[in-house]
Parts: structure tokens; C-alpha cells; sequence
């Protein structure tokens, strides 16, 4: 049976094309990857099948009665809500059923025989509605979920504007599991959760009866988890049964048997336009001359696709720092309330050091209370001499108003127009992306570029706060050789295992000294 239609879909931004006549059909319980590179789309196609973006053509259309859930990277918590606000909005259709109930009774005092007996005939619909939904019970359904996925930890009444990367994301996920739709549509949901909880999800999508669409970079958990995959690329969607180990082995059989089609026609077709301008002149052979170029003109060609520019990141590196990079004394952090014990912590030049843990337990502002950014709430931290530091942050700040063009001129003032279109360039964006705001760019290009200031800046300390979040697979491998190839001292938060597997030399486990554990 066919939960969703998509039909000729064709989508772009300005001048740049994302989709031309896409089509696309999501069957009753098929878990199905949605994988491409960074910019292709994904998320754009989330934003239509949902309605909240206008396709310019196409049409898509969904079975009736069928509830989707969205689980949108993007999507902004309110300040003033707290935790238990949030996951109970889920239940916001029975709340809006008891509103209507509410005003049935008050219309009941002034009703005709008639209108009172079409006002109980629908409180009664309502009624067996709210039970049948549990409406009576949600406070303990919001609870039970809760403890599920570690927020009860947090406690229910706290706002959400104060909660880190992976609590909003815990929080979200949970009210999409309460609101129980027919179909998940999940954008990178392992990015921020911690190893945990992305187990936790794993098994969850695993014995999940239902259809879900899952966009993800994370190869290992999109193995665990699909039997379909859709791949995206250069403006096409296109299937493949079973999970990402399998497209890849179809894909690279796909793309060199097109290879070894446009060469042998590439070879035909000059053979051809030989024999015709040697014999179009020559009375007695004009004729086959003609013949070929019949042949030439009604000839199908084979297209391959424009090869995307591949990421190149190479650190520029400072002069050697001192042996120390920090050392802290007492180290207390927090905001409100301490996040830690009192911290005696070192390191040394050439250390690459991963931090790990739970969501919320201070990784970020670990990072952030020894850069200085924000003041500790006790205890000292000493930095060593000769530091050149660069931090990449978590998230694009989300009032920037530039192109990328202006925001890496802003941080090299003596570039020259080329120079920064080179240094955006080797960041793996194209030109159309360049010219772009940083504000429409997907999550993985506006990591790009943040990534494009941090390798042009000489350094010899890198911070990098979850750097492999929106990332592609190929601009992971791309950091990830950049990084094992860099002579400079690294502090690293990181989530993925294979991801600083031999990269590392230390990986600090800050469950030991959190106070939130």
C-alpha cells in the first residue's frame, strides 16, 4: 500500500536547480535511507513531502488519514517552555478536542431540544476520542518517555532554551514518539546525541513496524537500520534495495558500465563525424555521408555526470607551542550550577585528545570555560605560551546575514576576491553556493565554510566541537585524514567512534568528573 506519491517533482533556489522530475513512492513499512551530498537537497525534500516549502512543479500526495512526524534539524524551541511543555504538545490535537467539549457544555445552557441533542451526540465523539487516545493519562505517558530517552535527569520543568545540542534533540525526538504518526521523517538525528542514546534510537528504528525516511551521514547507524536506500544526486533520486554497503557496490558498478558506455560511444561518434567530413564532398560517397550523419543527429547521447568538487582540507600550521597547552587547577564549571567536580587536568603539545560522554554534561562548556569564553565558576585554568588557537563551533550563529564571500572576507581583510572564491572552493562549494547567503545553505555547507576559516588561519592548537555533524561521508574522510595529518595539538568533542579511531591519543570520558550523572 502507498503512504506517499511524488510525482514529476522539479524544485530550485534562484538560479540553482535542486530537483528536475523527480519521482517517488514510500510503501507501507519500508525504512528507507535518504543519503546524498551535503547541498543535494535532502532536507529540501523533507521541507516539500511536508508542506512546508511550494514545490514550482510537480505534485505530491499522501494516503488518507495518514499522520507524518518530523524530526527537523532546524526546527527553534521557544524560550519560556520548558521540557514538559514541549513533549506535551504532541498530544496538541486532543487538547484543542477538549477545548471544543468545553465550549459544547457552555453552549448546552442555552440550547434548543434539537441543538442539545447534536451538542451530546458530539461530546460523545469527543469523549471516546480523549479516551481512546489516553488523553486522561498523558501525564505519565510524557514521563514514561521521558525516562526513556534521559530527560527526567534534566527535570521536566526546566526551559529549553537553556539545553545543549543533544538535549534539544532528545527533547524533540521524544515528542515526535508521543504523538505516535504512521510515518517518521528523521533529519540527522544522531547528530548531538551521545553513544548511548544513539543506541537507544537504533533499536527503537530497528523494531519500528511503521515507514520511516531517515536522512543521515552516520554509515554504521544507516546500516543498522534501512533495507531501501534513495540516493540523491545531481538533481535525481534514485533507489536501491538494501542498506548503504550494498548502493555503494551497485553504484560503483552503475557508474563504470556508464563509463564504458560514453567512451565506446564517444568513439563511435568520432568515427562517424570522420567519415563525414571526409566523404560529404565526394559525389560517389555523399550519400553514406549522409547516411552517417542521420545517424550522428538521431544518436542519443550518453551524459555523465558533472564530478562534484571533492573537499581539500590542509591546516595551516603555527610555530611549535610550549610543552603545555593548559593545565587546570580546581576547575569548577557551569552556568547556573556546577557541571563539574574541581578539575586538576593537563595537556601537553602534540596530545589529540577526544572528549566523550552524555549529552549535557558539559563537553561544550569544558571547551568553552578553557578558550575563556565564558568565566568558570571556580578554580583556574593556565594556558601555555605560543598559542595559536582555532575553535569550530557547534552551530552557525543564527542571525548571520552575509554571503560566504563576506564572511570569510570579514576574517581575511586582505584577500583577494579570487583568493576567497580558491579558499571556498577547496572547502568542496561550488560557485552557486559561494554567491549564496550562509543562512539558505544546508547544515553540512555552512560547516564548510566555518571549516574554510579554521584551515586558513595558522594554528597550532585546533577546539573543534562536534566537527563531524552535517557532514558528508567524503568531507568526513576529508577532515578526518586533515586532521591525522596535522602536527598541532587537538581538543576534540566527538560522538563517533570510527570517526577518531586512530586519530585520537587520549579519549577523556567526562561521565567521570560531571556532577549531572
Amino acid at each position: 500500500m502507498s503512504i506517499l506519491n511524488v510525482e514529476n517533482l522539479s524544485h530550485g533556489f534562484g538560479d540553482r536547480a535542486i530537483f528536475n522530475n523527480v519521482s517517488f513512492r514510500l510503501l507501507k513499512g519500508e525504512h528507507i535511507g535518504l543519503i546524498g551530498a551535503n547541498g543535494e537537497g535532502k532536507s529540501t525534500f523533507m521541507n516539500i513531502i511536508t508542506g512546508k516549502l511550494m514545490p514550482d512543479e510537480g505534485k505530491v500526495e499522501w494516503a488518507k488519514n495518514v499522520r507524518a512526524g518530523y524530526l527537523d534539524q532546524h526546527t527553534s524551541l521557544d524560550r519560556g517552555m520548558t521540557i514538559r511543555d514541549v513533549l506535551s504538545s504532541a498530544f496538541g490535537f486532543l487538547f484543542e478536542m477538549e477545548e471544543r467539549m468545553n465550549s459544547l457544555c457552555d453552549k448546552m445552557a442555552d440550547a434548543s431540544e434539537a441543538e442539545l441533542e447534536e451538542y451530546m451526540d458530539e461530546m460523545g465523539v469527543i469523549q471516546e476520542q480523549l479516551t481512546s487516545h489516553d488523553f486522561y493519562m498523558i501525564d505519565s505517558k510524557v514521563e514514561e518517555v521521558a525516562r526513556a530517552i534521559g530527560l527526567m535527569d534534566l527535570g521536566l520543568d526546566r526551559d529549553v532554551s537553556e539545553l545543549s545540542g543533544g538535549q534539544r534533540t532528545k527533547v524533540l525526538l521524544g515528542k515526535l514518539l508521543l504523538e505516535k504518526p504512521d510515518i517518521l521523517l528523521l533529519d540527522e538525528p544522531t547528530n548531538y546525541l551521545d553513544k548511548e542514546h544513539i543506541e537507544w534510537l537504533k533499536r527503537y528504528l530497528q523494531e519500528y513496524e511503521n515507514a520511516f525516511i531517515l536522512i543521515s551521514h552516520d554509515i554504521p547507524f544507516l546500516n543498522s537500520v534501512v533495507n531501501l536506500i534513495y540516493h540523491m544526486d545531481n538533481q535525481q533520486l534514485n533507489r536501491y534495495v538494501g542498506d548503504y554497503d550494498k548502493f555503494q557496490e551497485v553504484y560503483a558498478m552503475k557508474k563504470s558500465q556508464l563509463q564504458a558506455a560514453y567512451e565506446k560511444q564517444q568513439k563511435e561518434i568520432a568515427d562517424l563525424k570522420d567519415f563525414v567530413s571526409r566523404n560529404k564532398a565526394r559525389v560517389a560517397t555523399r550519400n553514406m555521408a549522409m547516411s552517417r550523419q542521420k545517424k550522428l543527429d538521431k544518436m542519443e547521447k550518453i551524459e555523465l555526470a558533472c564530478e562534484k568538487p571533492k573537499p581539500e582540507f590542509n591546516f595551516k600550521e603555527a610555530r611549535a607551542s610550549s610543552r603545555y597547552i593548559f593545565r587546570t587547577s580546581g576547575l569548577i564549571i557551569g552556568y547556573d550550577e556546577p557541571l563539574s567536580k574541581p578539575l586538576d587536568i593537563e595537556m601537553e603539545r602534540g596530545q589529540k585528545i577526544v572528549l566523550t560522554g552524555a549529552n549535557g554534561i558539559g563537553k561544550s562548556t569544558l571547551l568553552k570555560s578553557i578558550l575563556g569564553i565564558i568565566k568558570p565558576l571556580g578554580g583556574s585554568v593556565e594556558l601555555g605560551d605560543y598559542l595559536y588557537t582555532g575553535y569550530f563551533e557547534q552551530e552557525t550563529p543564527k542571525d548571520i546575514s552575509n554571503t560566504c564571500i563576506d564572511e570569510i572576507w570579514q576574517e581575511f581583510p586582505s584577500y583577494t576576491q579570487y583568493e576567497v572564491r580558491s579558499a571556498l572552493a577547496k572547502c568542496g562549494l561550488t560557485t552557486k553556493h559561494i554567491e549564496s547567503l550562509v543562512k539558505v545553505l544546508s547544515g553540512g555547507e555552512q560547516a564548510k565554510v566555518r571549516l574554510c576559516k579554521l584551515i586558513n588561519r595558522e594554528t597550532n592548537v585546533l577546539v573543534l566541537d562536534e566537527p563531524t555533524n552535517h557532514l558528508d561521508v567524503e568531507a568526513k574522510e576529508e577532515l578526518r585524514r586533515a586532521l591525522l595529518s596535522y602536527k598541532g595539538s587537538v581538543l576534540m568533542v566527538c560522538h563517533e567512534p570510527e570517526f577518531y579511531d586512530g586519530l585520537a591519543t587520549d579519549v577523556w570520558d567526562c561521565t567521570q568528573w560531571t556532577t549531572k550523572i
